[in-house]
């Protein structure tokens, strides 16, 4: 951003006017620049922000609990689909190599936290199997992922 400078024409030898042709330093900012980069990041973040989510689409069950506090490291993700298939983030994993996957995985963090998405029309006998799939291979605190506004079971 740069000043501009106005100077003085000569318009006749008035009184309280200033000889000598001075310049004084213009007053306005000039703010394209500006509103340039604002529309530059604005494009990058609209791009950018639907790659954040993790990529397995699931219908997940609709509940009226509160979300779940934020961590300090990158969240571990289990996911299972409609079809019985399990995910750890984005990559299906058989459900033999879930446990010894995970103990490899929990060696490597500092924390224990993982969260288990499962669809909604998944049997609840597969989603404890696989729950205890998690518990097994090292993770003792286990978030199970819903979507906010379901039904509250007559509280408010």
């Amino acid at each position: 951003m740069g000043a501009g400078v106005i100077s003085k024409g000569s318009g006749g030898g008035r009184r309280g006017r200033r000889r000598g042709g001075r310049a004084q330093p213009m007053a306005e900012i000039n703010v394209t620049p500006f509103v340039d980069v604002m529309l530059v990041l604005l494009i990058i973040f609209m791009v950018a922000a639907p790659l954040m989510v993790v990529g397995v689409p699931v219908k997940l069950p609709e509940t009226a609990a509160n979300s779940l506090p934020t961590e300090q490291e990158e969240p571990l993700t289990v996911t299972v689909t409609a079809d019985g298939q399990v995910m750890i983030q984005t990559t299906e994993t058989a459900r033999d190599d879930l446990i010894p996957k995970l103990r490899a995985i929990a060696t490597e963090r500092d924390g224990d936290r993982i969260y288990l998405r499962a669809d909604g029309s998944v049997p609840y006998e597969q989603v404890m199997q696989v729950m205890g799939a998690l518990n097994k291979g090292g993770f003792k605190n286990i978030g199970l992922v819903t979507d906010p506004g379901g039904p509250t079971l007559g509280g408010n």
